[in-house]
This record gives C-alpha cells, structure tokens and sequence, in this order.
C-alpha cells in the first residue's frame, strides 16, 4: 500500500526515536522599550516540559520582522545597553536613501537589525535545563521604539 510522503518520514522517525518528545507552546511577552531584554526566565516558565527532556533541543522563533532574538552575557546589563548603541549607530534611523519609511523613522533600521540578528535561537536542553555557558542567556532584541506585545513559537524536543 502507499502512504503520503512525510507519514512515511513521520512513522520512520517515530520508530527510529520512540521515546522521543515534542512540545511546543505560544508565548506572549510584555511590551518592552526599544532595547535588548533577557527573556530567559520567561521562556523556561512557560514551558515547563523542559524539565522531562534529559538530552534535547530548543527552538524559540519571534513571529515578528522588526524584533529578534540572540544568546549573549546574562550577568553585566552594560552589555545590553552597549549592544543597543551599537546597533543604532550601525544602523542609523532617517537614512534618506531608506524607501520602507511610512512607518515610522524606526521602522526600516528595525528591520535591518532583526535580518542581522535572526527570528530564532536554538538551545541544547541537558538534563532537563538549558545547556547554557556561565554567562549566557536569551535576548528579545526590540528594536522598535514601540513595538507592542511580541509572539513566540517556543518548541522542545528530546528524550
């Protein structure tokens, strides 16, 4: 008999990791001012699955093109204002060669930061916690001067 393609993908992985996992979970954050915020412990509260998985990933996707997300120093907050004045000095606002500019003067360096940054980050999950480094954590990278509420699609999986 046959089977659609991804069943016959699904039923092989399923076979080949039967003890395998998958979670996934919608998260709202706060509106936040235009800068770069730890959002670790948000994400970890969220999704207390992590906490069955021994050796896994995850994956957590900003469904927005004027904000990003990135891993760095969790410990000094100098870091993140250092991070938000290099970026707008990289990325300037009222660039007159700009065209995206109807939405504002921080609009369309919004969107530059977040191409160069990225729409997700993933994370090997160890023994239940993050694997992170001493010093590292997640970071919402705002990058609007009022951007609103921002959604994720958090997803872990493992054994």
């Amino acid at each position: 008999y046959f089977q659609k393609p991804y069943l016959l993908v699904q039923n092989l992985f399923v076979s080949l990791c039967p003890n395998m996992k998958i979670h996934q979970q919608a998260v709202q954050l706060k509106e936040r001012k235009r800068g770069f915020h730890l959002i670790t412990n948000e994400i970890v509260s969220s999704i207390p699955q992590i906490s069955e998985i021994t050796t896994g990933m995850c994956q957590i996707f900003i469904q927005h093109t004027s904000a990003s997300l990135t891993v760095n120093e969790n410990a000094d907050p100098t870091v993140r204002a250092d991070f938000e004045m290099y970026f707008s000095k990289t990325v300037p606002e009222n660039d007159p060669e700009y065209l995206h500019d109807y939405e504002g003067a921080d609009d369309m360096p919004a969107h530059l930061k977040a191409a160069l940054l990225g729409s997700s980050v993933l994370i090997p999950i160890r023994n239940g916690r993050f694997a992170f480094g001493t010093w590292q954590g997640v970071y919402l990278c705002e990058h609007r001067n009022y951007g609103g509420p921002r959604k994720l699609i958090v997803t872990v999986w493992g054994e």
